[in-house]
């Protein structure tokens, strides 16, 4: 049996699968200042981390890597695809506001909906990819025999990058949805937590 590592993709990036893609996370954190919503958006536009597909800083990212390892069986003039495993690294990277000694009870109030609505938007981002990462692992084990390893390699390529361009595709999709509808998605949010808070 023979094994090899395959594709190593760095991608920026923000729903039920089964049994999944492995998934290592974590999160690292930036710190930003300011009294007001003002401040506050100021801060992130300066010190949120810079998206390399965007070209432009955000309240926060996620920064994935996909690494697929294959292994295979030579068998008389056939090669057999027999496993393959596709492991996700995602590195959250959200907002931590220290806020302003003048920093009213609104503005905390907004922070603390809006750095919610921030943090679940990178978790949408993650399980983007994990169920991209599932299905990458399904296409590559459909490749099943052919006559040589290299052929297995070649076409394990070709659908790696299929189902990574895809992922990519769905990523900036997500984004473009979230950002057309986001001051209705916050309005709303600060109207739910009003009301709890009210009822609470």
């Amino acid at each position: 049996m023979k094994s090899a590592a395959l594709a190593l993709l760095s991608v920026f990036v923000a729903m039920a699968p089964a049994r999944a893609a492995d998934l290592r996370k974590s999160y690292s954190y930036f710190s930003i200042g300011g009294s007001t919503l003002e401040d506050i958006e100021r801060e992130l536009e300066r010190r949120g981390p810079n998206v390399g597909t965007t070209g432009q800083r955000h309240p926060g990212a996620t920064r994935m890597e996909f690494k697929t390892k294959l292994s295979w069986r030579q068998q008389k003039n056939r090669c057999t695809l027999e496993t393959a495993r596709v492991t996700i690294t995602a590195k959250v990277i959200l907002p931590r506001w220290k806020p302003g000694r003048k920093a009213s009870s609104e503005t905390r109030f907004i922070w603390s909906t809006l750095a919610a609505d921030i943090k679940r938007h990178e978790e949408a981002h993650v399980i983007i990819a994990k169920n991209h990462g599932r299905e990458l692992e399904k296409a590559l084990m459909a490749i099943g025999s052919l006559r040589t390893c290299q052929k297995v390699t070649d076409r394990a390529s070709a659908v790696t990058k299929r189902i990574l361009d895809k992922h990519e595709r769905e990523q900036q999709r997500f984004d473009r949805v979230e950002s057309d509808g986001f001051e209705k998605r916050l309005f709303r949010l600060l109207e739910y937590r009003l009301r709890s808070a009210k009822s609470g």
